[in-house]
């Protein structure tokens, strides 16, 4: 049976899709871009600050959900530009801790609204 997961927290969807669903002890977030869930726009800055919005949003998506980033299981980052992955990898080191999830990184054309980045996640329900 599929649970809706959903916060004020995160931004709102802006299609027909759910910030997240728990299937069993599995949680699956939608892909977070860097919407500030407050204001409604883009972090200012790069690939820093968004990757780190994004990842604030994921996690607000979690705590909905009863858990931490802890429970992240696998990551899937989109990038715009191959080239930020450093910026990226540093500030996404910022969110996880050993063991670590997963991960695949892929560059992609385009993202929603012109984003530089993209991360969803699925994460275990201990």
């Amino acid at each position: 049976m599929k649970k809706v997961i959903n916060t004020t927290k995160a931004p709102a969807a802006i299609g027909p899709y759910s910030q997240a669903i728990q299937v069993g002890n599995l949680v699956y977030t939608s892909g977070q871009i860097p919407i500030n869930p407050v204001t409604g726009v883009f972090v200012e800055g790069g690939i820093k600050e968004q990757t780190r919005q994004s990842l604030q949003n994921v996690k607000a998506i979690l705590e909905e959900a009863g858990l931490t980033m802890s429970n992240v299981v696998k990551t899937t980052v989109f990038m715009a530009d191959m080239n930020d992955f450093a910026d990226m990898n540093a500030v996404y080191a910022e969110f996880f801790a050993e063991p670590y999830p997963a991960r695949s990184a892929v560059a992609v054309k385009t993202l929603p609204k012109g984003a530089l980045v993209e991360i969803e996640v699925v994460a275990e329900v201990a």
